[in-house]
């Protein structure tokens, strides 16, 4: 029996003695807050399950502890307001490790595991940053740009040394704004786009449906240059020392640096969704990323599963909020709680809105391909956890290994504590060049549950 004919033929026969709940929505980002907050409107009863200490996923993180500063900050502010007025269950430091069929989740909170039955399962995970494996990228001292953004809006940790920033992307110059703005100051950055490509243009009428998407890019630019950060289109960078950071070469010409912070976009979080039997995923050959196969709605190949907001594929925040919107409405509908003609009226504002906010996506998404890894040089730690090179792996290649998980065998890459959380994008580009094939047609890394690291522990509450 397939793996998928397993998982309908179990369906409704777990958890008869977990407790049940009409929505389980995982993660508190703009599409979880929104999607907690439509489907309680619809009468449905909603728990919503988080990693962080308080609903904003990333991109409004701590939004409840701190005053809004802009316009983004505003839409962060009254998602979590109206999450919080909606009488929807929220449970933070909450990490889900499990969906079995039938609908059952199971999650730790607390040191203990629990579960629970629920009619339909929303996955708002949200993204990861692409991985950007330059030489020395695991030296101390470098980093990502998100993960600069944590520190920035959970400890208001301000850049003040020599910090470098590499890369490419609408977060790079957030982040820099958003730095300078909280009195930071940054040495330079390393500019790794290459202008604005023919294709890229040719997609501009389109993104002008979002106008103020783009002029908030270009004011990023401009405020981080007013400013007085040095910016310096590059080819190249890689990162020196002796024991951690002390130099960044860019191009040629060499920088002291304390810091050195990356970023080359981001991609959905599918850790979830890969590990769940019968749930299709398709190659985004235009953001060179693997995402779950989605309907209109929301809705994955497996019966109960929803994605929205960018664990679907890469919209922003406010397309997030939409989609999450737009999914609480369906499943309302499967749960017989509105017609499918109350839905589509509904649904019909949200779903214009959404169309306008991606409007944008083709033109950012030409104007910033991934970096190339071809380029990336043997010598080049792919796999940080287990220490292995873009060497190795293209090695393996030259075995016979044919895909991501092949290389657990060959090198050991993606059995490190990270699971090819990190490394994953990267490694299946790096096979992907060195066959000489389409993306497409190599196979990603498989996960399983558990998802996160589990103790016996935690287990052993379930009995309780």
């Amino acid at each position: 029996m397939s793996a998928e004919a397993e998982w309908s033929a179990e369906a409704g026969a777990t958890g008869t003695g977990a407790s049940k709940v009409d929505l389980l929505v995982l993660g508190a980002g703009p599409a979880g807050m929104a999607a907690a907050a439509t489907a309680r409107g619809r009468g449905l009863s909603v728990l919503l399950l988080d990693e962080n200490a308080g609903p904003g996923g990333q991109v409004h993180r701590g939004i409840e502890r701190r005053a809004p500063k802009d316009d983004q900050d505003s839409d962060g502010a009254k998602l979590a307001l109206a999450l919080r007025n909606s009488g929807a269950e929220t449970r933070f430091g909450a990490t889900l490790w499990a969906v079995e069929p039938g609908g059952k989740v199971f999650w730790t909170e607390g040191g203990q595991a629990r579960s629970i039955v629920a009619g339909r399962i929303l996955l708002c995970s949200g993204a990861t940053e692409r991985p950007v494996p330059v030489p020395g990228w695991t030296l101390p001292g470098v980093m990502t740009v998100g993960a600069a953004q944590i520190a920035l809006k959970t400890a208001g940790l301000i850049p003040e040394a020599r910090i470098w920033i590499a890369g490419q992307g609408p977060l790079l110059w957030l982040y820099a704004k958003q730095a300078i703005d909280a009195g930071g100051r940054l040495a330079g950055i390393a500019d790794l786009s290459h202008g604005i490509p023919p294709q890229a243009l040719r997609q501009l009428p389109r993104a002008l449906m979002a106008p103020g998407y783009l002029w908030k890019g270009v004011t990023w630019q401009r405020a981080v240059k007013r400013a007085g950060v040095r910016v310096v289109s590059a080819q190249a960078v890689r990162a020196e020392g002796d024991g951690k950071l002390q130099r960044v070469i860019v191009d040629d010409t060499p920088h002291e640096a304390d810091f050195l912070l990356l970023h080359d976009g981001v991609v959905p979080n599918t850790q979830v969704t890969r590990a769940i039997p019968g749930c299709r995923h398709e190659w985004n050959a235009v953001q060179a990323c693997w995402q779950p196969v989605l309907d209109e709605w929301g809705n994955t190949t497996v019966e109960g599963v929803m994605v929205a907001g960018d664990g679907g594929g890469i919209g922003g925040a406010r397309a997030a909020a939409h989609a999450g919107r737009i999914a609480a409405l369906e499943a309302a509908r499967a749960l017989g709680r509105l017609t499918a003609d109350q839905r589509d009226a509904e649904a019909g504002t949200e779903r214009l809105a959404l169309r306008r906010q991606l409007s944008v996506r083709p033109f950012l998404d030409a104007l910033f391909p991934p970096l190339s890894a071809a380029a990336i040089a043997d010598d080049t730690i792919l796999c940080r956890c287990e220490e292995v090179t873009a060497g190795k792996v293209r090695q393996a290649v030259t075995l016979g290994c044919m895909g991501a998980n092949q290389t657990k065998a060959f090198t050991r890459t993606g059995m490190g504590p990270c699971q090819g959380r990190v490394c994953g994008p990267a490694v299946h580009a790096v096979i992907a060049a060195a066959r000489g094939v389409d993306p497409a047609e190599v196979e990603p890394f498989r996960t399983r549950f558990p998802t996160k690291p589990l103790t016996l522990g935690e287990l052993a509450a379930l009995s309780q």
